[in-house]
């Protein structure tokens, strides 16, 4: 009887200890895995409150979000894996909604300098952001290559801007006034006007946020 009680208290010292002792090997031989383990560990779960995107993820995960996105091509060059592939402006030439902006990219002879930058955020309008403004207005706009150009280049910041960085920021872009954002939780404004409708879409040289109003820079 004794017996079986000492080897039974030597079982539970085991058991405690052998944890123990293979976390301090982890800590000494593999400090990556380590840290990867303690942050998976103590990361919060998902809760109701982060709402599913479009995409399947939810709005802080890395997945492009937003009501929109449920518009874009599930496969080919126009998905969001087709266009992770290809520089912005192509890409952008292979989704359906951004074909007013890929023609004042054209017109304004950008398609090389946005497809050769390196680690640039596009603020993207839709086809509807630029059926906002007056017909008049717009043909003028696109006839006035100076002034095109100066528009475009107001929707382009030259780093890679993640959800996270749009909560509260400042940024100059390419045209070398500042643009303004703000927001949580997958919901983000630009300018105090312009609504993100997808957001943290993928290209080879750039992260991509489609916006609903054409931005203007200050005079």
């Amino acid at each position: 009887m004794n017996a079986r009680i000492r080897r039974s208290a030597v079982a539970v010292v085991a058991a405690a200890v052998l944890p123990l002792s293979l976390a301090a090997c982890s800590d000494d031989g593999d400090s990556g895995s380590s840290d990867s383990a303690q942050a998976a560990s103590s990361a919060p779960a998902a809760t109701g409150d982060q709402s599913a995107d479009a995409s399947g993820g939810t709005a802080d995960s890395d997945e492009p979000f937003g009501p929109a996105c449920s518009t874009v091509p599930k496969e080919g060059a126009g998905s969001f894996d087709g266009m992770a592939k290809d520089p912005v402006a192509t890409a952008a030439s292979n989704n359906p909604a951004l074909s007013t902006l890929v023609s004042a990219v054209k017109k304004a002879g950008l398609v090389d300098t946005l497809n050769n930058a390196e680690n640039i955020t596009v603020f993207a309008p839709t086809d509807d952001a630029f059926a906002k403004i007056p017909e008049a207005d717009l043909n003028k706009v696109l006839n006035d290559k100076e002034m095109l150009t100066d528009i475009l280049t107001y929707h382009v910041v030259g780093r890679k801007l993640a959800p996270k960085d749009l909560e509260n920021g400042s940024f100059e872009t390419l045209q070398k006034s500042r643009l303004t954002t703000s927001g949580s939780d997958g919901s983000y404004t630009v300018n105090d006007s312009a609504k993100v409708v997808c957001g943290n879409v993928k290209t080879a040289n750039a992260n991509v946020y489609i916006i609903d109003t054409v931005l203007m820079p200050k005079s």
